[in-house]
């Protein structure tokens, strides 16, 4: 298994110490790192801004939103970043949710999975360069048909001007959903799971395994998918202290990434079954009181979906983790701890 770095949202700006810990990942052998985007930062530009230090990690959006750019608009970034890496560049895409797609970016969010598949689709072609990128929709016609509302007529289906350094350059799929994940597999090459846990190991792989059953030839071998895991990491004293500083992480993705009818954060959690207990997270953080929606997140929850604790907790954890169907463990710290927890996890 091996080592990444999640970068996380930005909040009021740039996250303390990630230019250096970008640095120090690829000098001291760690897989990849991921950037973010919700309604903030951006995931190409940091990515590209603090990629341009390195030579070796792989650099990957984790994720990159479906609704805040074209298809072609996204594949073109995707093969600048991956000229401008030397080839490290890892496309990760994922649908967002409701509240961020309409009330941000003022499209809309029906039917995600369909859309999700449309845009692969066009992106690989793009990259596949064998011919002008044609789609039918409905969701992403290419070229916009003449009788479209506004449409002039004169529309061209065109090739790109740049040659891809790599026609297969890697997509991976963020989903938490059952049908999200096995969409994964069938049409990606790796998935970007958030609060997964050891314990739903048996279910992820089966879901997996469903969507390879579907997987084309054409696309990498089923045996060369990745799972990238973003986890979140905390070292004190204590399991009970570290599980504190966590809190409210999971209370944000709880209650705060969401809608109170459609949070896909929360219900993956859930899965796990703390689903009344979430509900109260969600109920205090709609009311505003976040310290104590953090304190209703239980500790078990956060010993499922985290590496919490003394090093000789977090090492007896991660040797669970190894356990799974993750390839890459993404850890989620404070940018500024990686160069003294890195060798910790390694040695795991």
């Amino acid at each position: 298994m091996r080592l990444g770095l999640h970068t996380g949202y930005w909040k009021a700006g740039p996250p303390a110490g990630a230019a250096e810990a970008v640095a120090w990942a690829d000098a001291h052998g760690m897989d990849s790192v991921w950037t973010a985007e919700a309604y903030g930062s951006d995931a190409f530009t940091p990515l590209a801004w603090w990629g341009a230090t390195t030579s070796r990690v792989r650099l990957g959006t984790g994720i990159a939103q479906l609704s805040a750019r074209t298809p072609t608009a996204t594949a073109m970034a995707a093969l600048t970043l991956d000229h401008l890496s030397g080839g490290r560049f890892v496309l990760g895409l994922g649908a967002s949710g409701p509240q961020v797609v309409e009330g941000w970016y003022g499209q809309p969010y029906a039917r995600p999975l369909a859309r999700t598949r449309e845009f692969v689709a066009i992106v690989r072609d793009v990259l596949r360069r064998e011919a002008p990128v044609t789609a039918p929709g409905p969701a992403y016609s290419l070229p916009l048909p003449a009788d479209a509302p506004g449409a002039t007529g004169q529309g061209k289906a065109l090739r790109s001007t740049v040659h891809p350094l790599r026609a297969d350059l890697p997509i991976h799929l963020a989903a938490q959903g059952p049908r999200n994940t096995a969409l994964a597999a069938e049409i990606a090459d790796g998935w970007l799971p958030a609060f997964l846990s050891p314990a739903l190991d048996a279910e992820a792989r089966a879901l997996l395994e469903e969507g390879f059953a579907a997987r084309s030839a054409t696309l990498r071998p089923a045996s060369e998918f990745e799972v990238c895991a973003s986890v979140p990491l905390a070292v004190a004293g204590s399991i009970a202290e570290a599980v504190d500083l966590v809190r409210p992480h999971v209370a944000l993705y709880a209650g705060g990434m969401g809608s109170a009818s459609a949070n896909f954060h929360r219900d993956a959690m859930a899965r796990l079954g703390y689903a009344e207990a979430l509900a109260e997270v969600s109920a205090h953080y709609a009311a505003g009181d976040r310290e104590r929606a953090a304190a209703a997140v239980p500790e078990e929850l956060v010993r499922e979906i985290a590496l919490v604790g003394t090093p000789a907790d977090i090492a007896e954890q991660v040797a669970r983790w190894e356990r799974t169907c993750v390839t890459t463990l993404v850890v989620q710290t404070d940018p500024r701890a990686l160069p003294a927890l890195a060798p910790l996890l390694a040695a795991s």
